[in-house]
This record gives structure tokens, C-alpha cells and sequence, in this order.
């Protein structure tokens, strides 16, 4: 990353503008994100004070590529012989087989890192909407209210709601208000201040393979920032079945205690193994 004193009359888009970050909203983000806790960026930015700018390619515009063509000025003339032009269709002969190369090159290496993206999806779960997900910066793990379709279920032939497919579009979260409880990124003399989410674009790491009226799916792997400066993961992807008794047995207690911490989930694991003491065979 690099740093930059703000100078008067900077704002956080001509400050994005000149390193080429996507827009002023992912600087504040990025800053926010690696910044210590007493220096968090507001919607304004204050002269003298140090900026944390990306170098990360996925924070920056995408840049076009150009070459520029051989040209000769006017006024200038050139005269070859026969021997000359034999060189310079050997030479023109030889450029034209290096360019090829590179451009065989550069299509084997967006192949095989297009092989490589889709992979990493592979053995990995898409999300539905009673799935949860949580935040770097939340105490809490809300659900997923979809929003942008009423069409896809996954796994669930009824099309129960519980099953909607989570798309990249779907930023809606449930509960709506305070989803992951008070926020770590706003300390205050009386504690961490109530979470306020607000997404910064959609939802990164998704299955582009797959999707839902126009709309890429969300897997266990997708991402989400919000502009406070949190990284939203998922938590659970939410297609899990029904858990039985062996289940049950298995979990681990401090972790369901988590999920439900009204329940004293110890003693009904007990419940269930008095119960298999008295099974007949």
C-alpha cells in the first residue's frame, strides 16, 4: 500500500481519481479497513492527515492496454536496397512470430487462470436464505433476506423460501437494522456503538458459472464490504439437513451454544444418550 498526505482542496474522489482507485467509497473503505481504530476516515477528508492507498489490483481501474504504432515524421526519406529490404523482411518476418508467441502466451495464461478461479468454488456449497453470514467487525450472525428473485431453490423441490438462491444483488440482511449486533470499528466510552451496515457494491467471489436471471450465485466463498470498513464472510451457507441423533452426539457443544445461547445444548446431548440407554434392540 502506499500513503498520501491530503493537501487542501482534496476530496476523497480526486484523491481516488489520482491513484486510480475505483472511486472515493473503496479508498475510504480500504483505509478504514488497515487504518488503526483512532484514525477512521468520515465522507470528508481533513488536509495533513495520512491516507492508505491500495495498490491491489481488484481496488484500481481497469486500465486499457495500447501500443503505439511505428510511424516516420514527414520530410524525413528512406532509401533501401535490395539488401536492405531482405533484412527488413527478415526482421519484420521474426517481429511477427515473436507477437504471435506473446499472443499464444498471454491466451494460455487467461486459460489457465480462468481454470483456476472456477476450481476454487469446486466442492463448496451455494448459499440459500436461511444460511448466515458474519462480520470482522460484528458480534452477530444474521440471515439473508433475498431480494433480487423469487425464482431458483436450491435442493428443495417445494420452493420453500428458506431455499431462495443468494445472488450478488441480494444486500438485504435479516434482521435489517443492527444485523451483526454493535461494531468494533465505533468504540465509545460506554462500549462499541450499534452496527450500521451499509454495502459498498455487491457481493465479490461468486460463482459466475451460475446464474439466477442474469445474476452471479453466492458460495461459501463470496465476500461483501461494507463501507464502515468490515469484510463480510459467510457464515453458514444454510443447506444443511435435518441433524439426528448420531448429529447430535457429534456437535460440539460450545459451538451450538453460539447459535443458540438459550439453550443448554450439554445437557440435551445428555437427554438423547439417556435416551439411547433404554432403546430396546
Amino acid at each position: 500500500m502506499k500513503k498520501y498526505i491530503v493537501q487542501k482542496g482534496d476530496s476523497l474522489n480526486s484523491i481516488a481519481e489520482q491513484f486510480g482507485v475505483k472511486d472515493g467509497q473503496t479508498l475510504r473503505s480500504y483505509h478504514n479497513i488497515y487504518c488503526p481504530l483512532d484514525d477512521l476516515l468520515g465522507t470528508e477528508v481533513i488536509p495533513g492527515k495520512e491516507i492508505l492507498i491500495p495498490e491491489d489490483s481488484k481496488y484500481l481501474k481497469d486500465k486499457m492496454e495500447s501500443e503505439e504504432e511505428p510511424f516516420i515524421e514527414e520530410g524525413e526519406d528512406y532509401e533501401f536496397g535490395d539488401e536492405g529490404q531482405d533484412s527488413m523482411d527478415e526482421e519484420s518476418s521474426e517481429e511477427n512470430q515473436e507477437e504471435e508467441s506473446q499472443e499464444e502466451d498471454k491466451k494460455e495464461e487467461e486459460k489457465r487462470r480462468g481454470e483456476s478461479s472456477s476450481s476454487e468454488h469446486d466442492g463448496k456449497y451455494f448459499v440459500v436464505q436461511k444460511g448466515m453470514c458474519q462480520c470482522n467487525q460484528g458480534f452477530k450472525f444474521p440471515k439473508f433476506k433475498v431480494t433480487s428473485h423469487q425464482k431458483h431453490y436450491w435442493n428443495d423441490a417445494d420452493g420453500q423460501a428458506d431455499y431462495l438462491a443468494v445472488t450478488e444483488d441480494d444486500l438485504t440482511l435479516d434482521p435489517p437494522a443492527m444485523p451483526f449486533g454493535n461494531c468494533k470499528l465505533k468504540p465509545s466510552s460506554g462500549g462499541y456503538l450499534p452496527c450500521a451496515f451499509a454495502p459498498a457494491g455487491k457481493w465479490t467471489k461468486t460463482y459466475d458459472k451460475v446464474k439466477v436471471m442474469g445474476k452471479s450465485c453466492v458460495t461459501e466463498l463470496s465476500e461483501l464490504m461494507c463501507a464502515t470498513g468490515g469484510k463480510i464472510t459467510i457464515f453458514k451457507h444454510g443447506q444443511q439437513s435435518e441433524a439426528g441423533k448420531s448429529h447430535v452426539k457429534k456437535a460440539d457443544a460450545r459451538e451450538q451454544q453460539i447459535y443458540n445461547p438459550v439453550m443448554n445444548f450439554e445437557e440435551f446431548q445428555e437427554e438423547i444418550n439417556g435416551e439411547d440407554s433404554f432403546e430396546v434392540e
